[in-house]
């Protein structure tokens, strides 16, 4: 049984491969042949056909053949008329087996030499890695579809190696961002306990660093979070889709951050119109509270906050700008990067560096757009468009929740 089975598996890999190459030769062969065939035939047809000089002559009627015999008419066409087709038949077959012969090699040497891109692309897949990514095919034959092929990999292989090339530094920043606070946790602690007169003092104080610590590590986890939920339905349908306003968000967020801008004696000045859509409110939500959140943070002390909604074109839009720290206009399209932070070192930063990268997440996943611009003298304002919903039934809904001047406790104007 065991030498059965071997030598089944033996037949079986000299077995010729289903290849394409192999079915685009048949392919070609049979057409070849089956053309030459019904050649042939009709060439047959047409000789039987065609010779028949007797069927003028009378009945009866001789020939008198080049030797001197005379034969009847009718039987010497017969005979003239078989030895003809017989010849044709020979002649034409013979042909036609050398004709398919040669055709069948020939189209097997072209389909081979058609096919070799794409053995280079096989090839160049194969030899693909996390080390390997910077080679490509640079196919330089003539422009048809294998050319397009070559083009399309070489393409994915770009996208691939700028998407590997920002995982590696996400990681990077990543792992930076969380072992800060875990390294001012441990030191600490351990400070802390090699203090043998420690009292309960230096144990409260201990105790808040590590509470601080802990709660921008557990941040950060939440923004990775909802960075990651985020992406996962950008380009795809969102898992929750409800109809939604952007006012109420903003509305919401002002809320949060109240005691914060207050303290920061900030003006804020809001015309909220309804801006519809459908989409994932929770998501709208962080969305508006990332912006706000950043606007307050990143401003200075009597600073300006506007905050403006509405519908355009058929896009509900968002506007948050601010007064803050001057920012370069070749630095504005890095802050939708994580981790990255305008005019702050890493260090010397409040925030996680998540809040912009996670708004352009939420905004791919929508459908929609976002984009910035650096104010003079300091500032930014960024801009939020995503696809409007149907603007009857949301207003309808939201108009009772339209946010006033004095519902935050900010010094607003409207």
């Amino acid at each position: 049984m065991t030498v059965y089975l071997g030598q089944t598996r033996s037949r079986r890999r000299f077995q010729p491969r289903n290849t394409l190459r192999l079915r685009l030769t048949l392919l070609n062969g049979i057409l070849l042949v089956g053309a030459g065939v019904a050649l042939v035939l009709l060439a047959w047809l047409l000789v039987g056909q065609s010779l028949h000089p007797i069927d003028e002559l009378r009945a009866g009627s001789t020939v008198t053949l080049a030797d001197g015999h005379t034969r009847e008419a009718l039987a010497w066409q017969t005979d003239m008329v078989e030895q003809a087709s017989r010849e044709l038949l020979l002649k034409g077959l013979s042909a036609l087996v050398a004709i398919g012969i040669i055709g069948i090699a020939g189209a097997y040497v072209v389909a081979g030499r058609a096919l070799r891109p794409l053995h280079h692309v096989t090839q160049t897949a194969q030899r693909l890695g996390e080390e390997t990514l910077d080679q490509r095919i640079r196919y330089s034959g003539a422009d048809d579809e294998v050319a397009d092929l070559a083009r399309t990999f070489d393409a994915m292989l770009d996208r691939l190696a700028a998407a590997f090339d920002s995982q590696k530094r996400f990681v990077a920043n990543a792992s930076h961002e969380l072992r800060t606070p875990l390294a001012v946790m441990r030191t600490e602690i351990d400070v802390t306990l090699s203090d043998d007169e420690a009292d309960v003092a230096e144990y409260r104080r201990m105790a808040k660093v590590v509470r601080n610590a802990s709660e921008r590590a557990n941040g950060l986890v939440d923004a990775l979070l909802v960075l990651a939920r985020s992406e996962a339905q950008s380009g795809r349908r969102l898992v929750r889709k409800v109809p939604a306003d952007m006012a109420t968000s903003v509305h919401n967020a002002l809320s949060a951050v109240r005691v914060e801008a207050e303290r920061m004696k900030l003006e804020v000045t809001t015309e909220l119109e309804p801006a519809p859509v459908v989409g994932d409110p929770s998501l709208l939500d962080r969305l508006a509270g990332n912006l706000i959140e950043n606007a307050i943070r990143y401003n200075h002390l009597l600073g300006r906050l506007w905050l403006r909604t509405g519908s355009v074109n058929g896009l509900a839009v968002l506007v948050v700008g601010n007064t803050g720290y001057e920012v370069e206009p070749a630095d504005v399209p890095g802050l939708f990067e994580p981790f990255q932070r305008g005019g702050w070192e890493r260090t010397g930063s409040r925030g996680s560096g998540l809040g912009l990268s996670i708004v352009r997440a939420v905004c791919d996943a929508h459908g929609g757009t976002v984009s910035a611009v650096a104010q003079e003298g300091g500032g930014l304002e960024v801009t939020v468009s995503l696809p409007a919903a149907d603007t009857t039934p949301v207003v309808a809904a939201t108009a009772s929740v339209k946010p006033r001047p004095d519902r935050t406790g900010l010094q607003q104007k409207t």
